[in-house]
């Protein structure tokens, strides 16, 4: 029978507090829960553990299962496995069926107090433990030799305790506590003692109070691979590698190894845990949550959920649901993707925002549960009020995606969730999103074959991480092996929608008519999965002779920051490089196949200045006494555009390359490509200027002006601008910031004003002119020609033409067949647009760096409906694969 909601502390719609579904009574306080496929286990301050059934809510069983209070449950992976710790020193495993018990686990340490937690792996068949002594102790329930008599002298119950079973000369020893409930307690099929050297003392300086087995969520074991992560009242969490059998120096089995170490510098105590991918989240004391990224042990947020210490947290559809000592449950939005990801067009500005919070029960909440039975979604929650209460939920789960994978090439079902990722690096309220990307990626190399790791400093939240994969060739020795850097990035530019321009949810790649439509599938997440399936491609047909290392980076789209700290730090662990390819761009047109071979550098700036008084009144204070921050900013921009826009600053145009006859000639090349069709509204040298200035030749930008105060008859007291300088190949780009301060510092001066002029740099990136002559570029060619070979005429007496050969101005590349033109080779092009990585990678590491763009110019990046078409994705993967197998 549904019972209403209780009222909601807080409720943001159209998000409301579940349903009371039902409650289930008790005679003593609830203190831990485990849920089933068809039962509901509660473990209780008087040592009992009550089962229940699922949809019923009739009591199945009810069973002494320890001496005192049930301190924690568990489940295995299976359900065929109940698991139950408690305050006295023994762990029970049960059948959750029968609710016979299986197996009674002791510990031969006098001084262990209670066991808090307790954790299952079935990957190692292994029980953990976590106990008041600040241990965590571990036993194999394969192992035979543990096994021990029911007698046996040195069980609890039977042994001495130095303590409690001490005596003077002449006294008595404290009498055992005594009960008849626990001659109730049912007889164990086995008994296992745990061996004293299975045993990690002080795994935390404090109270293991919380644990849990996870597979695959972090960067440093093997996707596969169960891990262990406790939570301690020193407030630390700890990750822990499984299955050692060594044993160590001191004596002990390492059948735990620490893989990391989170929170040293808080010492609030960690209550509760929950895993999602490679997030972590831990409840704490005074109503905090923090969020932890597994992969780059950073922390990414606190969030103030509560106003008691969170004792339970679960993540369920898509939300992490939590409950305190105060007696509240909360539900909070979390970056979540697969089977419950949200629609985009939401527009949820902050991730993480409290979407309802209520009273759960009268006492404190101790536990929690999640569960789905018969198609509804059940919170479940036990406290100190004796009771446990049954949520119905409200269909948290967004509308279904069709599955696509089964009947669809893994590359496009990669793509397809690697899209769903929104991964826009310049919001802040979408870095949770970036890390998701980034772990996706992780995941998804590791699992094809790679050898991955992610980049970032320990203590550096500011920056996303850069994730390096290695996938070996089998040239041996290695040393003859070439190595092949692929640059990209998994980060993407805003998607707007409010506008109503997607013609579908941009986080949602969607099939139209040959193209693929969504947010970053043709910059830069397509080239992305089309480099990697190229690879396993080769590996499969054992083709693979060089390695190949990708380096992706997560803040491309927002000037690169913090990447070339990152390669320098990890520099040497990304070892020596021979060449270097990306793929971030777009053909000229939508017909014809391009190399890129030139990008402009940028220098972004903000001019300030800045008065010493307030805002002021232009007419009770204003006169010609008053220098006016925002006319000296103005006599400053003047100076820095003459007539024509020629750029005035000393020296600017100095470096500049001459133009030389090859370059000339893939100008002609060019033009003859796009006049003959149908580009011809405009004259040839007109098109050819115009191609020139926009891709050889520097320019100044004066972006946007910004002043204090609210519009009026007001004199500013600060005024800036936003400017940009881009450069061209032999304009050096410190240069080029030191000049242009200088002649500001200089002209400012002239003007004798007694304001603050302040000079901000915001962002650089070098020109880069690669050659068309050489190795990479030789290979991307012919990759070119033979991918698109009915582009192409004539293809196999020019597939090595690099780029150059005689032209008579008239008709240098193309060749005219039924009206269709065709080229004998693809277009070499430069462009006028910045990317930060590609001089600094090939400076860093001494390798030529060439370009390949995927995509046309009807893909509309950065822009709304940005998309790619089928057909240039799957023809990139081969081109790919020829120059990793040709190089």
């Amino acid at each position: 029978m549904t019972i209403s909601a209780p009222s909601p502390i807080l409720e943001v719609p159209p998000h409301t507090t579940p349903q009371l579904h039902h409650n289930l009574k008790h005679d003593s306080s609830v203190l831990a829960l485990a849920v089933g496929n068809d039962s509901i286990y509660t473990g209780t301050q008087n040592g009992e553990i009550v089962r229940w059934r699922l949809g019923t809510f009739e009591k199945i069983s009810h069973i002494q299962a320890h001496k005192r209070s049930v301190m924690c449950l568990c489940l295995s992976d299976d359900g065929t496995l109940l698991f139950s710790s408690a305050s006295d020193p023994i762990v029970n495993v049960w059948c959750p069926q029968s609710m016979d018990r299986l197996y009674e686990i002791y510990s031969t340490n006098d001084s262990f107090g209670d066991i808090f937690s307790v954790s299952y792996s079935s990957q190692h068949e292994t029980v953990y433990y976590g106990a008041q002594n600040t241990s965590i102790q571990w036993i194999s329930l394969k192992e035979p030799n543990r096994r021990v008599g029911h007698d046996s002298q040195t069980h609890p119950d039977r042994r001495n305790h130095r303590f409690f079973d001490s005596r003077a000369v002449g006294g008595t020893s404290t009498p055992r506590p005594t009960d008849e409930r626990y001659e109730l307690i049912p007889r164990p099929r086995a008994v296992l003692e745990t061996d004293k050297r299975a045993n990690k003392m002080f795994a935390h300086f404090g109270y293991v109070y919380c644990m849990l087995v996870a597979k695959g969520s972090t960067a440093y074991t093997e996707a596969d691979e169960d891990i262990l992560v406790s939570g301690g009242g020193d407030g630390t969490i700890k990750v822990w590698k499984l299955g050692g059998k060594e044993i160590g120096q001191d004596g002990y089995e390492n059948g735990i190894e620490e893989i990391m170490t989170l929170g040293e510098q808080d010492a609030m105590s960690v209550m509760s845990l929950a895993v999602d991918g490679s997030f972590l989240y831990s409840g704490k004391l005074n109503g905090v949550i923090e969020l932890w990224d597994l992969d780059t042990k950073q922390k990414l947020r606190v969030i103030k959920a509560h106003k008691g210490d969170v004792m339970a947290i679960q993540m369920g559809w898509g939300y992490l649901w939590s409950a305190s000592r105060a007696g509240t449950a909360a539900k909070h939005n979390t970056v979540h993707y697969g089977e419950y990801q949200r629609d985009s067009s939401q527009n949820v500005n902050q991730k993480y925002q409290c979407l309802t919070q209520w009273k759960a029960h009268d006492g404190k909440v101790l536990s929690s549960a999640v569960t789905t039975h018969n198609g509804n979604q059940l919170y479940i929650t036990g406290a100190n009020d004796n009771s446990v209460a049954i949520w119905m939920l409200k269909g948290e789960g967004s509308a279904e995606q069709p599955s696509h994978e089964g009947h669809e090439d893994m590359m496009l079902t990669s793509l397809r969730e690697f899209v769903s990722f929104r991964t826009v690096s310049s919001r802040p309220e979408y870095a949770e999103d970036c890390r998701r990307g980034a772990s996706f990626l992780r995941i998804l190399f590791k699992k094809l074959g790679g050898d991955v790791e992610m980049l970032s400093g320990e203590e550096d939240t500011l920056h996303h991480p850069v994730v390096l994969a290695k996938f070996s060739g089998k040239l041996e020795p290695a040393e003859k092996r070439k190595r092949i850097l692929f640059y990209g990035h998994y980060d993407v530019v805003p998607a707007e929608t409010k506008n109503g321009k997607w013609s579908h949810d941009p986080f949602q790649l969607t099939g139209t008519n040959g193209y693929l439509y969504g947010r970053g599938v043709s910059d830069n997440k397509g080239p992305i999965m089309a480099a990697l399936y190229a690879v396993t491609d080769l590996i499969q047909a054992k083709l693979l002779d060089s390695d190949v290392v990708f380096l992706i980076e997560g803040q491309e789209e927002s000037g690169s920051r913090g990447f070339k700290e990152t390669v320098r730090k990890h520099k040497e662990h990304i070892g020596n490089i021979d060449y270097i390819l990306l793929a971030n761009s777009y053909w000229l047109n939508d017909d014809t196949p391009c190399l890129t071979y030139g990008l402009r550098g940028v220098m972004h700036a903000t001019v300030c200045v800045e008065s010493k008084s307030p805002d002021l009144h232009s007419g009770v204070d204003g006169s010609y006494l008053v220098n006016e921050p925002l006319s000296d900013l103005m006599a400053l921009l003047s100076k820095l555009k003459g007539p024509r826009n020629r750029v005035m600053i000393p020296g600017f145009y100095d470096g500049i390359l001459p133009l030389t006859a090859e370059e000339e000639a893939r100008y002609d090349d060019i033009l003859s490509v796009l006049m003959e069709q149908g580009q011809n509204d405009v004259s040839a040298s007109t098109l050819k200027a115009s191609l020139m200035a926009r891709w050889r030749e520097p320019n100044l930008t004066y972006h946007k002006v910004k002043v204090s105060g609210p519009d009026g008859s007001l004199i500013s007291s600060h005024a800036n601008a936003k400017i940009s300088v881009r450069l061209v190949p032999g304009q050096e780009v410190e240069e080029v910031t030191s000049t242009l301060t200088s002649f500001l510092e200089k002209e400012f001066s002239n003007l004798e004003s007694d304001n603050k002029l302040s000079i901000q740099i915001d962002n650089q990136a070098e020109p880069w002119l690669g050659d068309p002559s050489n190795e990479i570029f030789r290979t991307l060619e012919e990759a070119l020609v033979e991918a698109w070979t009915p582009l192409f005429s004539d293809h196999t007496s020019n597939s090595t033409s690099n780029g150059t050969h005689e032209t008579n101005g008239v008709d240098t590349n193309g060749a005219n067949t039924n009206g269709v033109s065709k080229v004998r080779k693809p277009l070499y092009i430069r462009e006028g647009g910045s990317i930060p990585a590609i001089r600094f990678l090939e400076k860093e590491f001494n390798a030529p760096a060439a370009h390949l763009p995927c995509g046309q110019s009807s893909d509309s990046a950065h822009l709304d409906n940005e998309r790619l078409r089928v057909v240039n994705l799957l023809k990139s993967r081969e081109i790919f694969s020829y120059v990793f197998k040709k190089l």
